[in-house]
């Protein structure tokens, strides 16, 4: 795939996790996820760090475990997430970034640029979908976005690094699934959660 095009599907990722995100309202930052031990609050934290994470990274500087440290959330953690997003989108859209390698600190690798991005864009499919379901919310990506996701998630190894402290996804979750659901399952999420 070229990598303007899956820029462009990691940018509708992460405006539809933006659009997900937007309808937190300050009650649900104690609620829980489908992210283990995780509420609202601590994994808005995440996602915001992780899109200054790549930002740093694309920007020459995601060597550095600074840029990756979890902090935590200000007065506006909607808008704090907002302003991240606007920062990942504006460096990986920056003239020959791709190109390049990214340092990623948090995951102790240096990629090229676009596999970053398919990295980043894994990322927020899965997490914007974690925001909807903890707030009761539906979420629906389009088609194109769910395709290049689905080849993404089936790439991840599933193996035992799956299982260990701080693993980006945990390990998968048989059942039967589709589109959004069989990324969902692939990556160590129940389609079904809480239930």
């Amino acid at each position: 795939m070229l990598t303007t095009d899956l820029r462009q599907l990691n940018r509708r990722a992460v405006l539809d996790s933006i659009t997900a995100v937007d309808r937190i309202k300050p009650t649900d930052l104690g609620r829980p996820t489908p992210c283990a031990d995780w509420t609202v609050e601590d994994l808005l934290a995440h996602m915001t760090v992780q899109h200054h994470g790549f930002a740093a990274a694309a920007e020459g500087d995601g060597a550095n475990p600074a840029v990756w440290e979890v902090r935590p959330l200000g007065a506006d953690p909607v808008a704090e997430y907002r302003e991240a997003a606007d920062r990942v989108l504006a460096a990986f859209a920056a003239p020959g970034a791709l190109e390049r390698d990214f340092a990623l600190a948090e995951f102790g690798v240096t990629v090229p640029g676009w596999r970053a991005v398919g990295f980043h864009l894994i990322d927020y499919v899965v997490h914007g979908w974690d925001v909807a379901r903890a707030l009761g919310d539906s979420y629906r990506l389009a088609p194109e976005l769910v395709e290049v996701a689905l080849g993404i998630a089936l790439a991840v190894p599933d193996d035992e690094s799956r299982g260990q402290p701080g693993a980006p996804f945990g390990p998968g979750v048989p059942g039967e699934g589709v589109g959004l659901d069989r990324i969902l399952l692939a990556l160590g999420r129940s389609p079904h959660w809480p239930a």
